[in-house]
């Protein structure tokens, strides 16, 4: 206990930034001690911040929690505001108008930042959900990279995953079908009409966000991680109701050399919720006060030291 203390205390927290295409990115660094691992943090899709939050009412603080665990055991980290959002809002006029290419592009500008910061030769570049496909496509090109995190990330096209989601969830049948249908669409390279949508389809669908959704829906986590030479651990929540544990296989089986690590009762915003019903497993998205699920500070902690 007492070494725990002395090495979070012994870090310092630190704003950053890095050069973004119209302006500066932002995030904040934890300086865990001289020739300690360096993670960088990638958020997951939508305005999510570099701490795990997002205005559609999401207030976990699961990356700074987590940035916080990982510098108790040593390790510091980076987590950042993507580009055009947050702290990173000058960068880009336009959140929506960004590819994945841009998000990995902005990931090999953060690994130049930090190595002007860090004694490190590499970065341990950790994606969370979406952020994990950013992750893995930004370590097609490995310089500068130790190695990947796919925490909670897609392992199979995300056309699945979302198709999925939206079946999962019963307040969708009414509009499920035009759902799929639009989703059919997007991934064959169509436009859909926003007119022809329920209003309540329009935060996922709206015509300012189907370009990204497009390009998002092209790529295949599993290829990518299948051409990685870098290391590459794939954490799976298991009470994740957004990321099925096909999507950890598909990563695992992509890459033999993989190490899959399983987080038991873990959720998408890696807590442990109150009750096992999908209310509570929801209700944990806006809950601050629970803590990081066990296990997956260890996890990440271990691979990055080994």
């Amino acid at each position: 206990m007492l070494t725990l203390l002395l090495a979070a205390t012994a870090a310092t927290s630190t704003p950053v930034t890095a050069p973004g295409p119209s302006g500066p990115l932002a995030g904040t660094f934890i300086d865990a001690g001289a020739r300690s691992p360096v993670v960088l943090i990638i958020p997951g899709s939508g305005p999510t911040d570099r701490d795990g939050n997002s205005p559609l009412g999401v207030t976990a603080g699961s990356y700074r929690l987590l940035a916080e665990a990982l510098a108790e055991r040593g390790v510091s980290s980076v987590r950042v505001d993507k580009r055009g959002m947050f702290g990173s809002k000058n960068a880009l006029a336009n959140a929506n108008q960004v590819t994945i290419a841009d998000y990995a592009a902005d990931v090999r500008s953060w690994i130049g930042a930090i190595r002007t910061r860090s004694s490190s030769s590499c970065l341990w570049i950790a994606g969370h959900s979406e952020g994990g496909l950013v992750a893995l496509k930004a370590a097609q090109d490995s310089a500068g990279i130790c190695g990947v995190i796919a925490l909670a990330a897609p392992g199979r096209p995300v056309g699945i995953a979302l198709r999925e989601q939206l079946k999962a969830n019963p307040n969708n049948a009414p509009l499920l079908d035009q759902a799929l249908a639009a989703v059919d669409s997007i991934e064959a390279g169509k436009q859909v009409d926003p007119a022809s949508l329920h209003p309540a389809l329009l935060p996922l669908f709206n015509e300012q966000v189907q370009p990204y959704l497009r390009d998002l829906l092209s790529h295949d986590p599993a290829r990518l991680a299948a051409s990685l030479d870098v290391p590459l651990l794939v954490i799976h929540a298991e009470a994740d109701l957004q990321i099925a544990r096909a999507d950890a296989d598909a990563l695992a089986a992509a890459k033999p050399d993989a190490k899959l690590s399983l987080i038991a009762g873990a959720n998408h915003v890696l807590k442990i919720p109150a009750g096992t019903d999908r209310a509570a497993n929801m209700a944990s998205y806006g809950d601050a006060s629970l803590p990081l699920a066990p296990g997956i500070a260890d996890a990440i902690a271990a691979f990055v030291r080994r």
